[in-house]
C-alpha cells in the first residue's frame, strides 16, 4: 500500500503522527523538526525535505493549517479535524501495542 493513502484510511505514518503533535502548539519548520527529536530523545528525526513533504500533504487533507506570519517562517497548527485523526491513530496504536503484549506476554517474554 503506498504511503500517500494512509490519510484517506484514517491512520498516520510515523512521521505525521510526531509532525501532528508538535502542531498542538503553533510551529515553523525547524520548531517542529526540534521538538520531534527532543519529544523522541533521537528516536524520531524528520529532515526539511520529508517534513515540508507531509506538511503538504497534511495542509491538503485539512489536517493543518498555516498561520499568518513574518513571511519567512510559516507556522502552522493542527485544526479539529486533524486532532480527531491524532486522537484515533492514538487508539489505533495502543490497540496494536496490546495485542503485542497479549502475544508477547503470553510467551513470557515481556
Amino acid at each position: 500500500m503506498p504511503r500517500n493513502d494512509t490519510i484517506e484510511l484514517g491512520e498516520l505514518t510515523d512521521s505525521m503522527f510526531y509532525i501532528l503533535l508538535a502542531l498542538t502548539e503553533p510551529r515553523h519548520g525547524y520548531l517542529i523538526m526540534q521538538f520531534v527529536e527532543e519529544l523522541t530523545a533521537g528516536r524520531m528525526q524528520i529532515g526539511p525535505a520529508s517534513m515540508y513533504t507531509i506538511i503538504k500533504k497534511l495542509v491538503a487533507a485539512g489536517l493543518i493549517h498555516p498561520l499568518d506570519g513574518d513571511g519567512k517562517k510559516k507556522s502552522y497548527l493542527i485544526t479539529d479535524a486533524g486532532r480527531d485523526l491524532l486522537r484515533d491513530d492514538v487508539k489505533r496504536r495502543q490497540a496494536i501495542v496490546e495485542d503485542a503484549r497479549f502475544i508477547l506476554e503470553g510467551e513470557g517474554h515481556v
